[in-house]
């Protein structure tokens, strides 16, 4: 499970297509589907299922009061930056309001002890592509990234599923922030 903070559309459409644009042609790469674009605030690893209605709860309720981040795309970064293994979209977190939602929902899971908050700090960006296993990929082109701001307003606990063709994530609660 994970807790994460969902991109609005169209926005998210026009990442996917960004994205397309500038993954074209690569056999190396998998894109993340459009659908799946998100900010990832606290990966929980495996928790059972029925934890899951406490775990909303304590991150739903970590974000109470607490503003809709707005995001702004600002480059691609692969990671790590020698031997890649995927490409994420850095974003510009204005305000630090992402960073601020991303602190309070690790310090509630983690007071739930469904959580290890991570030693290096939080980082807001989106996972565009993964390096396909085996494949050795070769930098992306260097393409602007869109300059339009996001104003993220969906806070989801998402369940995934690993399988050959890529994750699929399956939202199990959701909550409107602001």
């Amino acid at each position: 499970m994970f807790v994460a903070l969902d991109l609005p559309e169209p926005e998210r459409g026009g990442l996917a297509a960004w994205r397309d644009e500038l993954i074209a042609g690569r056999r190396d790469l998998r894109p993340v589907a459009a659908e799946s674009l998100h900010v990832t605030l606290a990966f929980l690893g495996w928790q059972d299922e029925a934890a899951a209605e406490g775990i909303a709860t304590a991150a739903f309720g970590a974000a109470e009061g607490l503003e809709p981040p707005v995001l702004t795309p600002a480059g691609v970064r692969p990671l790590p930056p020698r031997g890649p293994r995927l490409f994420a979209l850095d974003l510009e977190d204005e305000g630090g309001r992402c960073t601020a939602l991303q602190d309070a929902v690790s310090r509630d899971l983690a007071a739930e002890r469904v959580y290890r908050p991570e030693k290096r700090p939080f980082w807001p960006h989106v996972t565009l592509a993964r390096v396909k296993r085996g494949a050795k990929a070769e930098p992306l082109p260097e393409l602007p990234a869109p300059a339009e701001a996001m104003r993220a307003t969906d806070l989801t606990l998402y369940r995934s599923t690993l399988r050959p063709q890529g994750a699929l994530y399956e939202p199990l609660a959701r909550r409107r922030l602001g």
